[in-house]
């Protein structure tokens, strides 16, 4: 009898312990599947395509060269370009100031979407979700639920996620869920039109059926397979863990240090150093291959999303700043400075800066999830959600060829419009038989009031959560919860105010304008598995009090 109660003490025990731990437990599963999930192999070097050793163009003018940097998560108060920048402005961004500063800053610039994958795709295709049906970012294999289950074990404040597991189990794998392959890419565009086409970093828009880089327009394609910036343990790297975020936890978990070339991430190898810099080194090289054909280069940087990982070097350079992960998120930024500053100063070296055309821009607003309340200032809200601070995002344009320096457009404009006004540029006709929802940009280096703009209204949707800008009126609408928020932008651009209940026409009137344009509506090509609380004015380090706004993003 001793025994068996000595038996059942010992399993009982094992069990609390296991309970007490299953965080740690289930991450470590995580981590052991990950491991044994692909093998990556040692460095190589990527045989990028090599054009001609001299210029074909004769006495015609040639088309420009067109490079997208894009950053990822990048907050609209994370660079000086506006006033402010990190550590309450000690930590400057030089390089992508210049850049701003050379050519047009467009001073109410938009995202796609709150989100990464989104808003990839529609700057890919200038086409709204509700044409594409690329609605929710895709998430790796095992995101949801565990993700899911660690933010509804933190005290938060926040109320439940919600995961749906049935929703999980009809959905296409993680490498399936992506951009179709009918869609109609910029890169497909400028490659039809003679330019070689090469992409460099995060893609998110599918890696099988179609829809990997290669696939979608590019001749070559260096793909971030996984995305730690330097192993864990590199005597060269300072990380930077977020206790309070499940994300943060998942992705330590999750991912490695690996790269693919020209096989939708299939085959993977070690990159070459600290990933901002080995993609801006594999830049330069495309740069240099080809300075005689034109091309088109898109830099999709993965900084300074977590998991927050810097070069030594980069954290010593930027000072002693509190707290130790701003100090890491800083340092980050200044290497995507300088990758801005290297691509540039190759286009000078090599004679090219003149009739490049040289687009910078982030992918979303930054998040409240790495605990810096700072990042999108002045503006409300953080990415995952739809206020200013989940959607604004720097965007400029140089190209000193057409564009004057010095120029700020003041209308309203967004990444659907970056597909038509590069392809107008290099002077390719859109596709006939598809509607492109964005427009050329360009006219507003030369117009920056935009006197002859005629665009009024933008829209962005995720699942039930819905918004419409009409000239300088913003509905947000949610069911869950159930709400409308309603500003003046032009009176109240950080949305302070909300004019729902005393401004019952014009909320009307933009409800009309959603309906219209949910209207006819394809259904989403995968569904959304998670719903995730996400607060407005509060990061994910502050507790939530009773009172305190908070959305639902349907992803």
């Amino acid at each position: 009898m001793n025994k068996w109660i000595v038996s059942i003490a010992i399993v009982g025990a094992v069990i609390a312990l296991a309970w007490v731990n299953r965080i740690e437990l289930l991450l470590a599963v995580v981590k052991f599947q990950s491991d044994r999930e692909f093998v990556v192999e040692s460095e190589r070097e990527l045989p990028w395509q090599v054009g001609p050793t001299e210029s074909t163009e004769g006495d015609e003018e040639p088309p420009p060269n067109i490079i997208v940097i894009l950053a990822d998560d990048l907050g609209y108060n994370d660079i000086s370009t506006f006033g402010g920048g990190l550590a309450g402005g000690a930590v400057e961004t030089p390089s992508i100031d210049a850049l701003a500063a050379s050519g047009v800053v467009f001073e109410q610039s938009y995202s796609g979407s709150a989100t990464c994958a989104t808003s990839r795709a529609m700057l890919m295709t200038g086409r709204y979700p509700t044409k594409t049906g690329f609605e929710f970012t895709p998430m790796p294999s095992g995101f949801g639920p565990v993700v899911s289950m660690i933010s509804n074990q933190m005290e938060s404040g926040l109320p439940q996620g919600v995961f749906n597991d049935d929703l999980a189990e009809e959905s296409l794998p993680y490498e399936q869920q992506g951009l179709p392959s009918s869609e109609v890419t910029i890169a497909e565009i400028l490659k039809n039109m003679g330019y070689y086409t090469a992409h460099i970093g995060k893609w998110h828009l599918g890696r099988s059926l179609g829809k990997a880089p290669n696939d979608q327009g590019f001749d070559d394609s260096l793909l971030m397979a996984s995305g730690l910036y330097l192993p864990e343990d590199d005597p060269n790297v300072v990380n930077a863990r977020v206790p309070f975020d499940p994300i943060d936890q998942f992705l330590w978990a999750r991912m490695n240090f690996a790269n693919a070339f020209n096989n939708g991430g299939r085959e993977r190898f070690r990159p070459k150093g600290y990933l901002t810099d080995y993609w801006t080194d594999e830049a330069v090289k495309v740069i240099r291959n080809n300075k005689h054909r034109p091309f088109f280069m898109y830099l999709a940087h993965w900084g300074p999303h977590t998991p927050l990982q810097a070069t030594r070097e980069d954290f010593e350079a930027v000072g002693d700043i509190k707290p130790h992960r701003l100090r890491v998120y800083a340092a980050m930024v200044r290497a995507i400075d300088r990758s801005v500053q290297r691509i540039t100063k190759t286009l000078e070296d090599e004679g090219l800066s003149d009739n490049t055309i040289v687009v910078f821009s982030s992918d979303n607003g930054g998040a409240g999830y790495i605990g810096l309340p700072e990042v999108n200032a002045p503006f409300r809200g953080w990415k995952l959600t739809n206020f200013e601070g989940g959607l604004r995002v720097p965007m400029f344009i140089k190209w000193p060829k057409k564009i004057a320096p010095g120029v700020r457009a003041k209308p309203p404009v967004a990444h659907i419009d970056l597909m038509p006004t590069l392809a107008k540029a290099a002077g390719a006709g859109l596709p006939a038989d598809v509607e492109i929802d964005g427009v050329d940009i360009l006219p507003l280096a030369s117009d920056p009031d935009g006197a002859d703009w005629a665009r009024d209204t933008l829209f962005w949707q995720s699942g039930y959560y819905r918004v419409v800008r009409h000239q300088d009126w913003k509905l947000q609408i949610s069911e869950k919860p159930k709400k409308a928020w309603l500003f003046n932008l032009a009176e109240d651009p950080t949305e302070q105010n909300n004019l729902a209940e005393s401004e019952p026409e014009k909320l009307n009137e933009l409800r009309s304008l959603l309906a219209q344009h949910a209207a006819g509506a394809r259904e989403p090509l995968h569904p959304s598995v998670v719903e995730m609380p996400v607060a407005v004015d509060k990061t994910r380090a502050e507790r939530v009090v009773p009172g305190d706004e908070f959305i639902y993003w349907p992803n």
